[in-house]
């Protein structure tokens, strides 16, 4: 059975071309905001990974990123930040709310791939 991930992002593109992409070893399931994605999670869905984005309408990365890892239901499962802010504090911040990684837009799939890949594993 594949493990399962999700993707949320605002740009259409980006959710195709990881859906695409990683949908060959994942179950991959798409969100356009991390409000529908949130809101997905507390109907009993757990995810073996999450990968945001940091801008996003509704609620953006820093928001839910919050919500997740203050739920004692959701906090261990690993996140990996995506994002266009490509300046150390803003790394920084993300880590040290409780992110496990994060991946630079543009980014290279195959490097995503594998840091979510060692996520999952431990």
């Amino acid at each position: 059975m594949k493990k399962k991930v999700i993707v949320i992002d605002d740009k259409y593109e980006i959710r195709n071309l990881l859906n695409m992409f990683l949908s060959k070893d994942y179950e991959v399931v798409t969100f356009e905001n991390g409000h529908t994605a949130f809101t997905w999670l507390q109907s009993g869905n757990i995810p073996d990974g999450i990968i945001s984005d940091i801008q996003m309408p509704e609620l953006d990365g820093r928001k839910f990123l919050s919500l997740v890892k203050s739920s004692g239901m959701f906090n261990k499962i690993p996140i990996i930040m995506l994002s266009s802010i490509h300046n150390s504090d803003e790394r920084i911040k993300m880590l040290d709310m409780g992110a496990d990684d994060y991946v630079v837009k543009p980014f290279n799939p195959a490097e995503l791939k594998v840091r979510l890949s060692r996520l999952i594993k431990n």
